[in-house]
């Protein structure tokens, strides 16, 4: 969905994709965006601080260099069916926001939606915009279906387009605190490899506040543009489940499944068989880290499931077994007293630092392509079934040399094997032990 975000802009002269995300997803963002050839600036939030921060961070870090770009705001985790439609609502936006204005997308509806907030248009700015009358919350059933009759009411999408400079102007007007809090914040950022990271002690001074409640409810530029694309915010496992091609018994399943008696359901499955008897509206997700069984009406109570597993301290809530990383990723096939079993896969020219480790001896055996390793003093070249032994305490380092992905199975043993057991004495991409 990542991808699909930035690919929705092929139509456009983009001429920086700055994505925003937290330190723990930063290489898989890097890693999907540079896929697809869309790696710009990564700005790494200390801490989630809803929208209103967040962008402030990216219009700020747009007009670094005394530019005033116009911003195209994309959440990614929207699902639009019709890109014509997209592009053409983004034209009309981007016209409206060369005239000052801050621009959001509003979704015409199909049908009562109690969870999204709306949008009242005003008065008619030109064909295919008007300016916003007002913002509401999330409604009741009855009013959303009185919206629906009253007409002049979009769901509110959470895109936007806007000059930077505009944004900044009314987000120093209207929320000062935020504005005061995110521009020392960002002056005091540090690069590090394709990241900027932001100073944590200024920033966390900032309300946390959406955009719309810090900005676009009060400013007097606010200007909306309708948009009918076949648009849905993802945000469960049930909004999945309806947005997605159902077979006969109303069930949408991903991966290998098998059902028996079972209507209403999601099924999906990442690496093994999944089979259900019997089973009625309900949501199964298998993936490697764990299985979701939930009601279909209850999926957004996952939030509270996570926060029980944070709780308790479960393994499972601060690891995952595919992790990426600079260099590629590596996937925990196994792991149990003393001993943990992975599979690492290197980009090709990508390097591993030059570490040793306290706790822990490995043994790499390499699957496909060729690797030039470090041991000691000594220095060579692993091929396909070749392997190496590292013992404790030694010093090593692994690079990709071929052209290809090198895929080498690692065996890790000994009293300890936490990733902070790692001291770096050289590292290309700039990580410190």
């Amino acid at each position: 969905m990542l991808q699909q975000t930035a690919l929705r802009l092929d139509a456009f002269d983009v001429s920086t994709y700055w994505a925003l995300c937290g330190e723990d997803h930063r290489f898989v963002v890097a890693e999907q965006l540079r896929s697809i050839d869309k790696l710009g600036p990564i700005i790494l939030e200390p801490e989630g601080g809803n929208t209103a921060p967040a962008i402030a961070l990216a219009a700020l870090a747009a007009t670094a260099d005394d530019k005033d770009p116009i911003l195209i705001v994309m959440p990614a985790d929207h699902q639009i069916e019709s890109a014509d439609s997209l592009h053409n609502a983004l034209r009309q936006a981007l016209d409206r926001a060369r005239q000052g204005d801050l621009v959001t997308l509003g979704i015409v509806p199909n049908e009562p939606a109690t969870g999204y907030g709306y949008i009242r248009v005003g008065e008619q700015i030109t064909a295919s915009s008007f300016k916003v009358a007002a913002f509401v919350e999330k409604p009741d059933l009855a009013t959303a279906t009185e919206f629906i009759n009253q007409g002049g009411h979009y769901w509110n999408s959470g895109l936007f387009v806007f000059k930077a400079s505009t944004y900044l102007a009314e987000l120093k007007l209207f929320a000062p605190e935020i504005y005061s809090a995110c521009a020392p914040a960002f002056r005091s950022c540090e690069a590090d490899m394709d990241f900027i990271r932001i100073d944590r002690e200024a920033f966390l001074r900032s309300p946390n506040l959406s955009i719309d409640h810090a900005v676009m409810e009060h400013t007097d530029c606010a200007s909306v543009v309708p948009l009918e694309a076949g648009w849905s915010d993802l945000g469960s496992w049930n909004s999945i489940w309806k947005h997605r091609v159902a077979d006969a018994k109303n069930n949408v399943v991903e991966g290998n499944v098998a059902l028996h008696e079972t209507r209403g359901s999601l099924v999906a499955a990442q690496n093994r068989l999944v089979g259900l008897v019997g089973i009625e509206d309900t949501v199964v997700v298998e993936t490697k880290d764990a299985v979701l069984v939930c009601k279909q009406n209850r999926s957004e109570e996952v939030k509270a499931l996570v926060q029980q597993l944070n709780a308790s301290g479960a393994i499972e809530s601060q690891l995952h077994q595919e992790v990426f990383r600079p260099w590629g990723k590596y996937d925990c096939i196994d792991r149990g007293e003393r001993y943990q079993v992975k599979k690492l896969t290197v980009r090709p020219g990508a390097k591993l630092s030059l570490q040793r480790h306290q706790h822990r001896a490995e043994h790499w055996v390499v699957v496909s392509g060729t690797a030039k390793a470090v041991k000691g003093s000594d220095e060579f070249l692993l091929k396909e079934n070749q392997s190496a032994y590292i013992s404790l305490g030694e010093v090593h380092s692994l690079e990709n040399v071929g052209d290809n992905d090198l895929e080498l199975i690692e065996v890790q043993s000994g009293n300890y094997l936490g990733e902070d057991d790692i001291v770096r004495l050289e590292d290309s991409d700039g990580r410190e032990s």
